[in-house]
This record gives C-alpha cells, structure tokens and sequence, in this order.
C-alpha cells in the first residue's frame, strides 16, 4: 500500500504555501526570541562570579555571586530556572492542547520579556539577595515554557506528515541557535554598560516578538478554511507488502508498538497524559534527549563562563569577547541540526541518525577539552565542530521525532496529541538540562576535566536508549528490502 498526496487547486495552493511561509516565519522568530531571553544569564556568569585570578580569594563579582562559591550559586540559578521549566513544560503541552495555541503562546512571551526584565532591574535597584534572583528565575522557567509545545503543535499542524519532514524542521529549528546567537551578540555587547541592559534588551526583543505573533499567527490550517494539508489516497498493488501491515509486523517483533485497537483515538479529544508515554518511541527518545540535553544546556549556560576562565594561547579573554565566542557553538549547531534532519529524512530512520551524531559528540568533546588552548584558531574550530554534533542529535529529537511521534498512524491522526508528546519529550530533557548546569557549578570547581567527563558520560548513556529503536529500524529496512525484492521476482 501506498500513498499518494493529491494537492489543492493551484490557487489554492499558492495562498497554502504563503501562510505555511507565514508560519514558519513567525514560530521562528517567536522562539528565536525565547531562546535570545535565555541566554543572558550565561553571559553575565563571568561578571556576576569572581574573577579567574582572584576565585580563591574571592574577590570580584556581584554579591551573593562572589566569592569561592560563587559558581555554586550560579549553578543553583539554572537549577531554579531549568527545574520550574521542565514542571511547566508538563503542564504546558497538556494545556496547549486544550486552549487557543496563539494567545496561550503570545502571553508566554509578554510573560517572558516581563521576567526576563526583572532580572536586569536588580542591577540598577541594586540587589543582592539570592532570593530575588531565585524567584525571578523560577518564573521565568514556567512562562519559557509555554514556548516550545505551542510553536512545534503549530508547524506539526500545517506541514503534517511532510516527507521532507526531518530537513523542515532540521532547518526551522536552528532558531534555538539562532536565538543563543543574537541573544549572546545583544548581551555582551552591552555589557560594558552594566550587566542590567543584558537582560532589558533581550526582554523588550521577546516582548515586541510576542505581539506579532497575537497579532498574526495562525494555530491551524482549519481556522483559514483548509480542510488538511495533505490528502492521502491509498493504493493497493499485488504482490506488495503493505507498509502498514509491515510497520506493525516489524514493531511488534521488536516489541515497540502495542496493538492499534488499543490507541483508536478521537481527533478532537486531546490524549492523556499517561497515554501519550505509552505511546511507541516516546519514551526511548524522551531520556535520551534527557541526557543530550544536559549536554547541550551545560554548553548553553557554562561555554562563556568556561571560555573566560580557560586560557587560550596562555592569554584569558574578556568578558565580552567570551560571550561572542561562544556563539561559534551555536554556529555549528545550526549546521548540525539542518544535517541531522537531512540524514534522518535520507536513511528515514530518526533513532540510527541520532546515535551517529552522538556517537561522533564523544572525540569531539574530548579534542576541544584537550587541544582547545592551543590556539584560538583550534579552539573556534573544534568548538565548531562541538556544536555541529552536540547540537545535531538535540535539535531532530525535540522537532522532527516529536513531530513523528505525536502524529503517528497507532493514534489515528488524533490532532490534540501532538502538544503533549511534544512537551514530555522536551521536559524529560529539560530535567537533564536542569541538572547538567547545577552539577557543572559544583563539579568546575574541582577542574573542568571533571566536566567534560560527565558530559561523555551522559552522551554515552543518550546512545543506550536509542539502540533498540536503531536495531527496530535496520529490521524494518531489511525486511522491506527483502519484501522488494521478493516481489520483483514474482513479477519476472
């Protein structure tokens, strides 16, 4: 069995690809901004913690940050943030699925740009109470986390199950490296005017993003009048497998799908919570990213710190120079994620695409720790390359997989699960990416080898859970394979 997608009238065409165009644009942009919000606290680190030359002593910094325990409490921080943002990235999906996408997703901005202000303004209130900051940051996470389920529900709405799936969003996601990179850019280049105006600018970004996106988004394809994306019509031809029938065969061998009576879904009735972890692939794939995550947000939060505190040709750089640099990472997780898409829509097999950039995050890891201060041309190049795979993996998880997994055949096309498989897979990871930067303040203290350590670590365990997945997917393709072949014999 096969399909084949009949396409709208060209009229009707030409307006569907402008508003798809539309969407793109505008989810984009919207978390693009979110990220550009998230990234000032990396890049004041090295201002509000104690100098390189002066951390024993405690000198430098911003109180309650200075001082030998400075980076604890910078770590403790990101636990604030990254731990409420992961809670709320739970209930974030359940509600999205429930309400009007677009506002819920525009008042998640205006929410976030309000927050995000409010750290800045300790600066010039002057305050230095840990409680503030914690609280600031603790908000902050629950209204950041109404970002990333709302903006993948809405391009899963209007690409469907596009076959070029992976490259649209290997390519559309590159707006969380998009973000850390103008996020860093706005941050440091402000800083030397105070640290407050690296927070404000960031926040007002998001804000005035927000307002576009209440203005002008549209959640779903059915509020313009589109009855679907794409039409499907099913053809049968003797002598082939049909390719569901050979999906479940193979899933069920390898003991990853459940029978399908068991998943017969309403469309319009969003799925529950517990359901949707029982779904086939979603919880292999959601600790993985769990894992890759705490890789990626170590980076996100720490690189500037560590590149300011790590000599490199025997010179340390400046705060605003550490911040720029950074984004040489997040260049090479742009590049990294569009690959990662590419491949997995080549290969069609997300789980074997995802342990190949994991797999090469290991030496790469290991060359930029050990080769990186030899000079600043090494240390831009394998920072690159870094990010290229580090980034590659956490980028086609958390868009095309959940994309997949949200839309699979086992629930029926039900429209209201796509939010909610979208936020379990994101918070799983965002629990990893909560603790990978509260460990990294304890851990950098003892030496940044200790670091790098559990980032191989928790790369090596990222690949464990995916290996079933992988061996699910050679399977399937040697039997399609062999179904093939079998078939062009019978018809010579």
């Amino acid at each position: 069995m096969e399909a084949v997608s009949v396409g709208p009238p060209p009229r009707e065409r030409r307006r569907l690809l402008f508003h798809q165009i539309s969407v793109l644009l505008l989810t984009f942009s919207a978390y693009a901004a979110f990220h550009a919000s998230r990234k000032p606290p990396s890049i004041v680190k090295s201002v509000l913690g104690p100098e390189p030359q002066s951390s024993a002593s405690g000198g430098g910094g911003w109180p309650p940050f200075d001082g030998p325990r400075g980076p604890h409490r910078l770590g403790e921080l990101d636990l604030a943030f990254l731990s409420s943002y992961s809670f709320g990235m739970y209930l974030a999906g359940h509600v999205a699925d429930r309400v009007d996408i677009r506002r819920f997703l525009a008042l998640g901005m205006l929410a976030s740009g309000a927050s995000t202000s409010a750290f800045g303004v300790a600066y010039w209130w002057g305050v230095h109470r840990l409680s503030f900051f914690l609280a600031v940051q603790v908000i902050s996470g629950l209204v950041q986390s109404i970002g990333w389920p709302c903006v993948v529900a809405v391009v899963g709405n209007w690409f469907g199950k596009s076959q070029s799936r992976g490259l649209i969003m290997g390519v559309w996601n590159s707006n969380t490296s998009v973000g850390n990179i103008l996020g860093s850019i706005i941050a440091s280049s402000v800083l030397d005017f105070g640290w407050g105006w690296s927070f404000l600018l960031p926040g007002l970004l998001i804000t005035v993003v927000g307002v576009f996106v209440w203005a002008f988004l549209v959640s779903d394809p059915g509020d313009l009048g589109f009855e679907s994306v794409t039409m499907e019509i099913e053809m049968n031809e003797p002598g082939v497998v049909e390719l569901e029938d050979l999906d479940q065969a193979i899933g069920e061998e390898m003991g990853l799908l459940e029978s399908k009576e068991m998943h017969e879904a309403d469309p319009v009735t969003a799925i529950g919570f517990l359901e949707a972890w029982r779904l086939p692939g979603v919880a292999p794939f959601a600790f993985c990213l769990f894992f890759s995550k705490l890789v990626a947000y170590t980076f996100l939060y720490w690189l500037p710190f560590y590149i300011r505190h790590t000599d490199v040709a025997g010179k340390h750089v400046s705060h605003k120079n550490a911040g720029i640099l950074s984004t040489i990472f997040d260049i090479g997780g742009v590049l990294g994620g569009v690959s990662a898409g590419l491949m997995s829509d080549r290969l069609d097999a997300r789980a074997c695409t995802s342990i190949f950039f994991l797999f090469f995050s290991i030496p790469a890891l290991i060359a930029y720790r050990s080769y990186g201060s030899i000079s600043m041309q090494l240390n831009i190049s394998l920072m690159f390359l870094s990010g290229y795979f580090v980034n590659g993996p956490y980028s086609l998880i958390t868009t095309a997989v959940a994309a997949d997994l949200g839309t699979q055949d086992v629930i029926k096309g039900n429209s209201r699960a796509l939010a909610t498989v979208t936020a379990i897979i994101d918070a799983t990871g965002s629990v990893g990416a909560a603790l990978g930067p509260l460990l990294t303040g304890y851990i950098s203290t003892r030496g940044w080898n200790s670091v790098f350590l559990m980032l191989i670590c928790s790369t090596s365990l990222a690949i464990t859970f995916l290996i079933h997945l992988a061996k699910a997917e050679v399977s399937s393709k040697m039997f399609e394979r062999k179904s093939t072949m079998t078939s062009n014999n019978q018809t010579q």
